[in-house]
């Protein structure tokens, strides 16, 4: 048992008793943070940074999988709640903070006419695809990105037990920036395709006018064109992806960004479409629930008026680019590359003749965590991250990456570790 990580993996052992893996979330497990070198439980945050269980405090550039938009506790979206809790959490009848947010939204995303409430981005992609099916009379979906846990989509990747053939027979996946790959897919089910979803992006540029060709590909055969923009929306600009990239679909998808760290998801789109949702069941008990409609209203409010997403550009771009320069001075970028955009980078790690990405990418969260930085890999900038922030952050890359270098050189990483490293899952992106 590592000293530094005591606590935490006494809480592990014990939580693994009572939950599969100790962990809610596949992201947040023991698969994606190695034994003996990374915490595992975290108590509690403030702004940019956090705690674990052992009192380690981190800068975290994780920002709860991109769910954390402002900052950990937010003192104006902590308010609102405060004041709901005072009036009630749910009731017996909608609460006028549904109609509320729903024209919120309306207000800052091009695409959306009307909206419905879930809790995950899973309930949204799910309820997005059920419309599509209902709209079109069809079956078939093309898929590109990662779209949640439900089988109609994860029945389409290496995690796919438990998911009946005939449901994974209907999704299809494509490739970014490959529209034939797409084409394929029509071709090969003429006329039964409902719905084109996709990510507009992550860590890849879309090129040559992809995001438009595949509406009009969509929109000539006859689908609905969905963004999935459970991350890309109120991080992009405000009204997400579609508004940067001038390519508006007619439903999209939003979680993460939407209230701070609350559990609230919508889908939206074009009324025509949406108006499905009369008939089609997409309802929940808690679909409703007011504390993260509260914290939504707080936060989409707060991003309309202060510089949230260009302060997330901003601050973002002295990360991508002050990490560039250091791959650039310690010559690993045969074994590292950058991706994504300033607000949402990547750290891409590459096979090399003496050691594969996972061990790489392993010594590289030993030695981050190790010096208080929180990070899977990526940049999930929030509008906290401060220049001492971002100052600390490289100066810890400097020291790592030369550190990397030094096992790519010598070929001696499996002396530098001290744990197994990680083994790849499913690639969900």
């Amino acid at each position: 048992m590592s000293e530094r990580y005591r606590r935490s993996e006494e809480l592990l052992e014990r939580a693994q008793r009572t939950i599969p893996l100790g962990s809610q979330t596949f992201s947040k497990s023991k698969t994606q943070y190695p034994f003996g070198v990374s915490p595992y439980f975290i108590t509690r945050g403030k702004g940019s940074r956090v705690w674990d269980a052992d009192g380690n405090e981190y800068i975290d550039f994780v920002s709860s999988l991109c769910a954390v938009t402002l900052g950990y506790n937010d003192p104006d979206v902590t308010a609102a709640v405060r004041a709901q809790l005072d009036d009630g959490v749910i009731f017996s009848l909608p609460h006028p903070l549904e109609m509320e947010v729903a024209e919120k939204i309306v207000e800052m995303v091009p695409c959306a006419e009307m909206v419905r409430f879930g809790k995950n981005g899973s309930d949204a992609t799910t309820g997005a695809v059920r419309l599509a099916r209902a709209y079109t009379g069809r079956d078939h979906v093309a898929v590109c990105g990662y779209h949640g846990w439900q089988d109609w989509y994860i029945g389409s990747t290496a995690r796919n037990k438990g998911v009946p053939q005939a449901t994974r027979d209907l999704t299809h996946a494509f490739i970014y920036n490959d529209i034939d790959s797409l084409q394929n897919i029509f071709s090969d089910h003429r006329d039964n395709v409902a719905a084109v979803i996709m990510e507009p992006m992550n860590a890849v540029e879309p090129r040559d006018g992809f995001l438009e060709k595949v509406k009009d590909l969509a929109h000539r055969n006859g689908a609905v064109f969905i963004f999935d923009e459970t991350i890309t929306g109120f991080r992009f600009a405000n009204g997400g992806a579609q508004e940067l990239f001038g390519v508006i679909p007619d439903l999209a998808t939003f979680g993460k960004g939407l209230a701070n760290g609350y559990p609230v998801s919508a889908v939206v789109g074009r009324a025509e479409i949406m108006r499905q949702a009369e008939e089609v069941f997409f309802s929940f008990t808690f679909g409703g629930e007011t504390l993260s409609l509260a914290a939504a209203m707080a936060s989409l409010t707060k991003m309309q008026t202060l510089p949230v997403v260009r302060t997330l550009w901003e601050q973002g771009a002295k990360v991508f680019d002050g990490t560039q320069a250091l791959i650039s001075k310690h010559g690993i970028g045969h074994a590292m590359t950058t991706g994504g955009k300033p607000c949402w980078s990547f750290l891409l790690f590459q096979d090399t003749p003496k050691c594969s990405q996972w061990e790489l990418k392993t010594l590289f969260l030993q030695e981050v965590f190790a010096r208080g930085m929180l990070t899977i890999g990526t940049h999930n900038m929030s509008y906290a991250h401060s220049d001492d922030d971002i100052a600390a952050l490289l100066r810890a890359y400097d020291e790592v990456f030369g550190i990397l270098r030094g096992a790519l050189d010598r070929g001696d990483i499996s002396a530098r570790l001290r744990t197994a490293p990680l083994v790849p899952l499913f690639r969900v992106r």
